[in-house]
Formats: C-alpha cells, sequence, structure tokens
C-alpha cells in the first residue's frame, strides 16, 4: 500500500474507510444493480458493524446507491434524501465473521423488478473490493473498466468473449472466471483498458447461446 493510499481520497465523513469506502462499495452495487433502486436491505459486520453507525457508514452507504460520490455533499443529509427519492432502506448488524472488518451486504431492488444482492468489503485509503454478487465469488474494485458475463460453464465462452473483444480492439488487462459447480453457471470478468461500447456488448450478446446476460461497469 502506498502513501497515497493511506491519505486517502477526499471525502465527507471522519474515516476512508467508514466512509469513502462504504460510499464506493454502495455506487458499485448500484452499477450491478442496473437500475434505480426502490429498496435495500443492507446487513453490516465486523468495524461497519459496532462503529458505523458514528462514522457514517449507512450514510454513505445509501449516498452511493444513489450514485453519489464519496466526496458528495449529500452523504450527511442522504437517509433523508432516500426516503424523498422513494428509496426504502433498512439496516441490521451481524455479528457473523466475514474474514474482513468492513463489510456489507446489499439486497436491492430496481424499479423495474430486478434484484441483486451485492457484498463488498472496504479496504482502507477509499479503495474497496466486490466479493460476491448473486452468491457468485467475484473480485471487482471498480478502478478499472469492467465487462462481465453470466454463461453456462460450457467450453468455448472465454475463448468467443475474447475472439470478439481482439477484433474490437478492446485490450484486455486481466480476466477470471467463477463457477459455482463444474458444468452449472459461471461469472467471466474481464477488466480492460478502456470502455467496452455498446456495440461490442451486443456481439457478445449474440454471439453465443449459453451466455445469458453481459454487463458492464465503469470506473468508480
Amino acid at each position: 500500500m502506498g502513501i497515497f493510499d493511506i491519505i486517502g481520497p477526499v471525502m465527507i465523513g471522519p474515516s476512508s474507510s467508514h466512509t469513502a469506502g462504504a460510499a464506493r462499495i454502495g455506487k458499485i452495487a448500484r452499477e450491478i444493480l442496473n437500475d434505480e433502486p426502490v429498496s435495500a436491505e443492507i446487513t453490516l459486520y465486523g468495524s461497519f458493524a459496532t462503529t458505523g453507525k458514528g462514522h457514517g457508514t449507512d450514510k454513505a452507504l445509501v449516498a452511493g446507491l444513489m450514485g453519489y460520490a464519496p466526496d458528495s455533499g449529500t452523504i450527511r443529509d442522504a437517509i433523508t434524501t432516500a426516503e424523498e427519492r422513494g428509496l426504502s432502506v433498512s439496516f441490521q448488524a451481524s455479528s457473523l465473521d466475514m474474514g474482513h472488518p468492513n463489510v456489507a451486504e446489499i439486497k436491492m431492488k430496481g424499479k423495474s423488478g430486478r434484484m441483486a444482492t451485492v457484498v463488498g468489503r472496504s479496504l482502507g485509503g477509499g479503495r474497496v473490493m466486490i466479493t460476491e454478487i448473486d452468491g457468485f465469488p467475484v473480485e471487482i474494485t471498480g478502478e478499472e473498466y469492467t465487462l462481465l458475463t453470466n454463461h453456462n460453464d460450457v467450453p468455448g465462452i472465454v475463448a468467443d468473449v475474447g475472439k470478439i473483444l481482439a477484433e474490437e480492439h478492446v485490450n484486455i488487462s486481466n480476466m477470471r472466471v467463477f463457477r459455482k459447480g463444474k458444468g452449472t453457471e459461471a461469472v467471466m470478468i474481464i477488466h480492460s483498458d478502456q470502455k467496452v461500447p455498446e456495440s461490442v456488448i451486443c456481439r457478445i450478446k449474440e454471439g453465443n447461446k449459453n451466455i445469458n446476460s453481459v454487463m458492464t461497469l465503469d470506473i468508480i
């Protein structure tokens, strides 16, 4: 960890882990939902659960869910703003050991009825890691352009997607595949040097019948 990671980002609140990190977790969760959230059930673990409220973790998570950045003055009044926007939020604390001191689980529902569950941890200095999406283990930091596919675990998916990205001159910085079990569902996470255009996303969706869905995340 470098000195700039220790200093942390420009933010509203007393703690980069509990405030800036929490806001980024909420914002990435919103991107993953890919919809305007209307309800969220948030469970806090570890230090988030014991000291988070005093540090504004609850407000920061809600601000992020509404799309606000860690340095937004909206964090202070995020709970009230959420009520005004029709976003219903509930919180609970858990003593379950999640293997990290600053963890939040967010179960969301969007206006369209879409639902998603995201687990994220705050690493310090405003840095975060999304570790789970709808039960799939993942590793997403929000620090790079990200493409995610949900697909059937069959041969050829990685090759097909990689071929399309190469043809469209999208440079892959790293890629990982997570699966629930052999031959079941899988998630592929690709980080790239540039944002993947919508036309390329359409090619990927249409290029293999075993790809169930494709989504992208901007740098957050």
